[in-house]
């Protein structure tokens, strides 16, 4: 099936005005786009490559209540800007037509990295909400858990989520698993 957020196209804000918007988290978001740093200039140099093409936009479905976001999107931004990849940021709840298309695992997540061509075709795919190695333990507790009314359902969540924190860590460690996990997206292409 293929997918097209054409009808989006210059109706999301820039990163920018995302960042000006923030009524939560703002400061944590700011903080982990402060701290970015490339991991290998392997990275840095695949997105400053980018600079050249003209067939690439990003649209991203995020909200600033996720803890996924403050942590994933200014890795994302940074990443991208280096590029100078246009980007478009899609609100969730003001983008629900949209998000509906990009469901994770049948839920809402955010955020929800869309690459597209310049017509807002989606080329090859999606990312997020978070690196595959951080996702993992929501990946299994959705599998083993498909009952949301359990007595022991909320939790399990709890523990899971647990898990995720653990594995995001402290510090920026988990900045190049999403930078790594981008760049594939993109050379898919």
């Amino acid at each position: 099936m293929s997918r097209s957020v054409a009808e989006k196209l210059n109706k999301g804000i820039s990163p920018q005005q995302f960042v000006e918007g923030m009524t939560k988290n703002k400061e944590a978001f700011q903080g982990w786009y402060d701290k970015f740093e490339w991991a290998n200039d392997s990275d840095r140099e695949f997105f400053e490559s980018l600079k050249s093409r003209n067939d690439l936009r990003v649209f991203i479905l995020m909200a600033d209540w996720c803890g996924d976001v403050v942590r994933n999107i200014p890795v994302v931004f940074r990443a991208l800007e280096t590029g100078e990849v246009p980007v478009e940021v899609l609100i969730m709840e003001e983008n629900l037509d949209t998000m509906d298309q990009f469901l994770t695992m049948g839920g809402r997540s955010v955020p929800v990295v869309i690459v597209t061509d310049a017509e807002g075709k989606v080329i090859h795919g999606t990312w997020g909400p978070r690196p595959t190695y951080v996702q993992e333990p929501m990946v299994s507790f959705k599998k083993e858990n498909p009952d949301r009314e359990a007595a022991d359902y909320q939790d399990k969540l709890a523990e899971t989520r647990k898990e995720i924190m653990r594995r995001y860590g402290e510090g920026t460690g988990y900045h190049a698993l999403v930078v790594q996990e981008l760049r594939a997206l993109i050379e898919s292409i």
